[in-house]
């Protein structure tokens, strides 16, 4: 039995926070010198929001988190850690917690921040750190906030790996000792296709002062779309056996289906996998694109203010990230 399922939690807040700019189908059309239509016909892209200026990745997560917290009720101090569970950083060197703790007012407080990186399925793996942290008594209150910001490495000669993507932010406050129980949580990851969603440049491999020309080019986002989907899809069926064995629950018992919003051909073979899957999934993409780690949290969000997590209900967040990764939890509300 995993730790995290003795303890009672409550979700207590939700926020989501997007950039001032939309970016409307069309004008993805007219930046890719494709007819009006072309976007939204191949990609079933409506719209998604891009940052600009200050909208850097920290300052929208504390307007997320700040969000989630006045939806708890509660004061940025009130917390025991904070997480930030992002898919790119704002810069490699301090993490993006401490930029939020700061944004938040609580830079000198003391209060754990930290990061968590799984790139898409980073959410997944900070509420489990959270409610594992939880179960052994080290915090009773935390909040953690997902941001990313897509469109900072984006090459439009690659329609795939590009249009797809937007910007945003999500946030959850999360209290021990309450009615809702993780009855399942299982991340799975396959590093032989590692080379199929690449940001290279950022860390220590690529250095520009060896390779300025390359430095520059591999930070650009590179994904091969159709192996990432081979990749994953292959091993989905089995995953999502074991998630729900180790749950106890058989697939009709789930009542809302929460994915990482990846593209519109991952979602549709997504509730294509399960009976009755169209009705019970929630799909944001046609109007906010992938938002890498933030997608997840951000239909989380949507779903609770839809009222699709009642108490009593069960929810199934699943997706899949580079690594290759497949990740995925079963909550009851």
């Amino acid at each position: 039995m995993i730790p995290n399922r003795g303890i009672g939690f409550r979700l207590a807040g939700s926020g989501a926070a997007l950039p001032g700019t939309a970016i409307r189908s069309v004008e993805l059309d007219a930046l890719m010198s494709r007819a009006p239509g072309w976007t939204e016909r191949h990609f079933a892209i409506a719209n998604r929001y891009w940052a600009h200026g200050d909208e850097t990745s920290s300052a929208l997560g504390a307007v997320a988190g700040s969000s989630a917290l006045a939806d708890a009720n509660w004061h940025a101090d009130d917390i025991d850690v904070l997480i930030s569970a992002c898919g790119v950083m704002e810069q490699p060197i301090p993490g993006n917690a401490p930029l939020i703790q700061s944004r938040l007012g609580i830079g000198a407080s003391g209060i754990a921040a930290f990061d968590v990186n799984a790139t898409c399925l980073s959410f997944i793996v900070a509420l489990d750190t959270l409610l594992t942290g939880m179960a052994v008594g080290k915090w009773r209150r935390g909040l953690i906030v997902s941001v990313d910001i897509a469109s900072a490495a984006l090459d439009f000669d690659q329609p795939e790996a590009s249009v797809i993507f937007g910007d945003g932010a999500a946030a959850v406050a999360i209290e021990a000792d309450g009615p809702s129980r993780l009855l399942g949580c299982r991340l799975a990851t396959y590093g032989d296709g590692s080379d199929l969603c690449q940001l290279e440049s950022g860390g220590t491999r690529m250095r520009p002062d060896h390779d300025l020309d390359g430095f520059l080019e591999a930070a650009k986002f590179r994904m091969d779309g159709p192996g990432l989907f081979a990749a994953t899809a292959k091993r989905f069926p089995r995953f999502l056996r074991d998630l729900l064995a180790d749950s106890g629950l058989g697939i009709e018992a789930i009542d809302t289906i929460v994915p990482h919003q990846a593209s519109a051909p991952a979602l549709e073979h997504l509730k294509r996998s399960v009976p009755g899957g169209h009705a019970r999934t929630l799909d944001i993409f046609r109007d906010h694109g992938n938002q890498i780690a933030a997608g997840m949290p951000h239909a989380l969000h949507v779903a609770r203010q839809r009222g699709l997590t009642p108490a009593d209900s069960h929810t199934l967040l699943i997706g899949t990230s580079a690594g290759v990764s497949l990740g995925g939890a079963v909550i009851r509300w």
